[in-house]
């Protein structure tokens, strides 16, 4: 294979697609940061390498973090003069995408473009019919696809695929999900190799950091949550923990500059004995990492107390709502109780704690919203958010709110304001969709901006490191928060 493909010589441009503002394509929440978040394209990253591991001649750009323009990366593309081009597309930015794939195409009329990610994943009959620009969408999960593609002359032979036909549009079966994660070279060279790891930020991890991956699927049922619905499914697969624990070590031999490592499974706590015993490697590897992950709050102490003793500096959890009603009516599957809990073990631990909530989940109110704001007042995360729950293509919110007549809209062309931020997009029988936006914006502003949080947030932090990173993430908040005071205080 790798003889053949040295010899046709095909090239394959894979593009994190420009933008009007920085955007992370790869987050759940796909709009732009409100204090300096910036994801790697991961999944990108990941094909990249397998299909550098097939012999195949591959560039990886992320327009996003150098600021090209649509026409920057029409300049980039005829540079490269590719014979395939892999991208993402997603339900927030896809009528730009789109757009720049015409461009594209127009520019370089031979050149084949493969589409994946969430948005392409769930609906991709829609999306060849709104972008014939696009040759082949790849569902689900594309590492094997894309090289497939490449090597097969008949595309009707490959798992996984979409694509137009004679004036019809065709879907070969779904591919079965990758179960050995081992096969997957490591993200990290990919990252050397062509990305700057000074480009991408979490607001709540030491800079700079590296996102990586050591299992896909979530077994969960949290009924807004997209990935599991469309790219990862619920069939919950691993990496062996020696491949994890090479990759940590990896990193921290030949990427000295990374200060902190996340774990960016759907919930990497899934199997809190495969995380005990991860943590038990890197205790007996005496390496010494600094990492993080996306948790839920069933945690024991005993696992949290092993990852702190591993190197673990922050949870990331979705408490979601203060009723335990919502909680349920969301099958989010945890109760008040173990979000207790979780909080107070992180802190008898010194483990830092993100927490997510959101407001206008199926079975809220006005009632049960503040509800949750009481809630995360007491639990008080290091770090908190509030968003408003999106109706994400795939997902039960998206068809509880459809069902009801609560959408105002399926023009994915106004998901994102004209700042860049996504839009409320349900009308509530309790708070339209303006009325949620302002409720979610004082919710965020009463919490960052109340004196026991400040106190409390300020007196947790007071060595050099975190302090430089609350600072970060707080002065790019206030900033958005002023504009957007500005804004209104005009209209």
């Amino acid at each position: 294979i790798i003889l053949r493909n040295l010899f046709t010589m095909n090239k394959i441009l894979f593009l994190n697609l420009p933008y009007k503002f920085d955007i992370s394509r790869a987050s759940r929440w796909p709009e732009k940061t409100k204090s300096g978040t910036l994801y790697y394209p991961y999944w990108l990253a990941y094909c990249v390498g397998v299909c550098q591991k097939e012999g195949l001649n591959c560039k990886l750009i992320d327009c996003i973090t150098r600021k090209y323009t649509q026409e920057d990366t029409i300049q980039k593309v005829q540079n490269y003069n590719p014979d395939y081009i892999m991208t993402e597309i997603t339900t927030a930015t896809c009528e730009y995408d789109y757009q720049t794939i015409n461009k594209i195409k127009k520019e370089n009329p031979n050149v084949k473009i493969i589409v994946g990610g969430t948005h392409a994943t769930i609906l991709p009959e829609q999306v060849l019919k709104e972008c014939e620009s696009i040759d082949y969408v790849v569902r689900q999960e594309y590492d094997y696809t894309v090289p497939e593609i490449v090597q097969n002359e008949d595309i009707s032979k490959v798992l996984g695929v979409s694509y137009h036909e004679n004036g019809e549009i065709k879907h070969t079966p779904n591919r079965s999900q990758l179960e050995n994660l081992d096969e997957l070279p490591y993200v990290s060279k990919v990252y050397q190799q062509f990305l700057d790891v000074n480009d991408y930020a979490y607001a709540f991890a030491q800079k700079p950091m590296i996102q990586i991956v050591s299992s896909r699927g979530c077994p969960n049922h949290c009924n807004f949550c997209s990935y599991p619905s469309t790219m990862g499914g619920r069939n919950y697969r691993t990496r062996s923990i020696k491949d994890l624990a090479d990759e940590f070590e990896y990193i921290l031999k030949e990427m000295p500059e990374i200060k902190e490592i996340f774990i960016e499974d759907d919930t990497f706590t899934v199997n809190q004995e495969r995380v005990q015993n991860f943590c038990d490697e890197i205790l007996k590897r005496n390496i010494q990492p600094v990492w993080s992950c996306n948790t839920r709050v069933d945690l024991t102490y005993e696992t949290m107390k092993k990852m702190k003793e591993a190197g673990c500096r922050l949870l990331v959890c979705g408490y979601e709502s203060g009723n335990q009603k919502v909680l349920d009516e969301t099958h989010k599957g945890i109760t008040l109780k173990q979000s207790q809990d979780f909080a107070n073990n992180a802190r008898k631990l010194d483990l830092k704690v993100f927490g997510c909530f959101m407001i206008g989940l199926t079975g809220d109110n006005l009632e049960t919203i503040n509800e949750t704001y009481e809630f995360a007042k007491k639990l008080y995360p290091d770090m908190c958010f509030f968003q408003q729950a999106v109706p994400f293509p795939g997902t039960g919110f998206y068809k509880w709110a459809k069902e009801n007549g609560y959408l105002i809209t399926e023009d994915y062309s106004k998901w994102l304001n004209e700042d860049g931020y996504l839009n409320c997009l349900v009308d509530y029988p309790y708070a339209n969709h303006q009325e949620i936006e302002k409720l979610r914006d004082n919710l965020m502003s009463k919490y960052y901006f109340s004196f026991a949080y400040i106190g409390k947030t300020f007196l947790a932090n007071l060595d050099w490191t975190e302090f430089k990173r609350v600072m970060r993430g707080g002065t790019q908040y206030i900033s958005f928060r002023l504009k957007k005071a500005i804004k209104s205080e005009k209209e």
